[in-house]
Formats: structure tokens, sequence, C-alpha cells
């Protein structure tokens, strides 16, 4: 670990040696588990988020669905009353 944070220090090209990649290796094996256990759970908080965003979606949907029954019921009221019904105009 020392070799890779001197090489770190170092002004190099952007070329990792050797050591450098079996210490980047090690690190990884050493935390495996504490690596998955954060995807994970960095994929559960993702997942719940998408959740929360397609219920909002879904809610904001039902509303747009109830205004626009609404207003062809009320639509439909005018031209069974026989009252003059003018669309596009103010």
């Amino acid at each position: 670990m020392a070799v890779l944070i001197e090489n770190m220090t170092q002004k190099v090209n952007a070329v990792l040696k050797t050591a450098d990649l079996e210490a980047i290796e090690r690190v990884i094996y050493r935390n495996g588990d504490d690596i998955a256990v954060s995807i994970s759970r960095s994929l559960e908080r993702l997942e719940e988020k998408i959740i929360a965003v397609e219920k909002n979606i879904l809610g904001r949907l039902v509303e747009i669905e109830k205004e626009l029954n609404s207003e062809l019921q009320n639509l439909r009221l005018m031209v069974e009353d026989g009252s003059e019904v003018v669309i596009g105009e103010k």
C-alpha cells in the first residue's frame, strides 16, 4: 500500500506500474465484501427513488385523467342541454 501512496504523490505519467495494480487488487480482494454491501445498498436506495418517482408520475396521471373526465362530462352536459358550445374562442 505504501508503494501505491508513494507513486500517487510523485509526478508520474498516467501509467500504472505493476506494483500499483497488485496493491489495488489486494485492497479490492480484502474489501470485496464491504464493496459488495456498499454497492448493494446504493442499488437499493436507487430502487427506492425509482419507485417513489413512479408513484409520483402515476399519481399525477390519475389526477390528469380525472380532470379530463370531468371536462368531458361538462362538455357532454352542455351538448345534451342544447347549449351552444364554442370550442377555441375566447
